[in-house]
């Protein structure tokens, strides 16, 4: 699958899942517009041209739409924006109880305000050359309530926001998806495993397939449906998730006893 010729803009690109993503359309041809909120993107962009990756680091705050109008002005500069990943997120409030007005608020600008912000931005110039797609990185917690209710009510958005592009701008021939990970194996879970360090075998349960995500099963699914073999595919909210949302594996076991 080659993306040689492509310009792909990707938010949240310094963390697990976003060096990915990034890693995966770079060695796959495309220019990569590195964009978070961390000073560490301008090492890591450095680090992919160092693999021959072209790339530039951007470091933008999504939740300023003023920033993001910016910083894709001067990216249009080098060359339109033929694909837009927005995979920038974050959880920082865990209930509902302790999640106060100002908690809530941040995390739907940073996780559902941010991505319009930077669809917002790539669409007119999609629109232009009649061309162009938006994949989207969700989550599970958009579906179902797993915790981090504010961050989950933004997923849930984010999805809706997906469908309401697609039916909007398929017409100019973008087209907008996106993907929802379940849990994601990424250095955040360092400080976890730390003070657990059995948490994600205890996670593991859940999923059928008896693993937990890698950033690499997230970035493979994004670039097949940023590529031409999914050219009939918009509006698509597909989970990864080694099987999470497929069931309640733990009751089926109680269930069914032995045949688990």
């Amino acid at each position: 699958m080659s993306f040689a010729g492509k310009n792909v803009a990707i938010t949240g690109a310094a963390g697990g899942i976003g060096q990915a993503l990034c890693r995966h359309f770079g060695l796959a041809g495309a220019s990569i517009a590195a964009i978070d909120r961390s000073p560490s993107v301008r090492d890591f962009a450095s680090e992919l041209m160092k693999d021959g990756v072209a790339a530039e680091a951007e470091v933008v705050d999504i939740g300023d739409a003023g920033a993001v109008a910016e910083a894709f002005e001067r990216l249009a500069k080098r060359g339109a924006i033929d694909i837009l990943v927005n995979n920038a997120g974050f959880s920082n409030h865990a209930t509902f109880a302790k999640t106060d007005p100002a908690g809530w608020s941040e995390a739907v600008n940073g996780n559902l305000n941010g991505a319009y912000h930077c669809a917002y931005a790539v669409l007119p110039g999609m629109r232009a050359k009649r061309g162009g797609v938006i994949v989207n990185v969700g989550s599970v917690n958009g579906l179902v309530a797993l915790g981090g209710p504010a961050y989950s009510a933004a997923k849930a958005g984010m999805i809706s926001m997906t469908r309401s592009l697609a039916l909007e701008y398929g017409r100019y021939g973008v087209r907008a998806n996106i993907v929802l990970p379940g849990t994601v194996r990424t250095p955040l879970w360092n400080k976890r495993t730390k003070k657990n360090p059995k948490v994600l075998a205890t996670l593991e349960r859940w999923y059928p397939l008896g693993r937990i995500v890698e950033p690499t099963d997230v970035a493979r699914a994004v670039a097949f449906l940023a590529s031409d073999d999914a050219s009939a595919i918009t509006g698509v909210a597909l989970p990864v998730d080694c099987g999470l949302t497929a069931g309640n594996i733990i009751m089926a076991r109680e269930l069914t006893l032995e045949d688990f």
